[in-house]
């Protein structure tokens, strides 16, 4: 068995340490924001041949609480709500996060909504993913990906939990 060179050892761990403390790491910074959005605006297309198909636009409003560099954000959704009542659909939009310190991040997302049976009618599942699309200032040159899910948080208000990571882009 090789004998370990205390002294180099020390020198190249002491190096290691100096370097990271001066350079610093670049780590993802986990987040997690909940929003709870409420209706501004809506269209929607009801199909008209007994199929129970919709399709709703709507721009919400909300404020992300949470963690990373997205919480405290003021949150607006531009989304689009394709789905057959009773079976489900892929709704999909944009998030734009507008920070405290006037940066702005533009989310995609997508979902898969599933109705399931319920109590008394249809309950509503939807998972899916979102993904940092672009950003301004402090989110400018950042990645992002992660987890979404929206539930209803009344009749008309739906809550939207994103967790994730944001990072510099390679």
């Amino acid at each position: 068995m090789p004998e370990i060179d205390v002294k180099n050892l020390a020198t190249v761990l002491s190096f290691l340490f100096v370097f990271t403390a001066l350079t610093g790491t670049a780590s993802a910074e986990k987040m997690r924001i909940e929003a709870v959005m409420a209706p501004i605006q809506s269209m929607k297309l009801d199909f008209q041949d007994g199929s129970k198909h919709f399709v709703l636009l709507v721009q919400r409003e909300g404020k992300a609480e949470g963690s990373g560099p997205l919480a405290g954000s003021a949150v607006t959704e531009y989304g689009m709500h394709d789905l057959v009542k009773g079976i489900g659909g892929i709704p999909q939009g944009y998030l734009e996060f507008k920070t405290l310190g006037g940066d702005i991040g533009y989310v995609k997302w997508q979902v898969r909504a599933i109705f399931f049976k319920g109590e008394s009618k249809p309950r509503l599942a939807d998972y899916g993913y979102w993904e940092l699309a672009g950003g301004t200032g402090a989110l400018a040159g950042m990645n992002g990906v992660g987890t979404l899910t929206i539930k209803a948080a009344s009749k008309t208000d739906r809550l939207f939990t994103l967790e994730g990571e944001i990072a510099p882009k390679p």
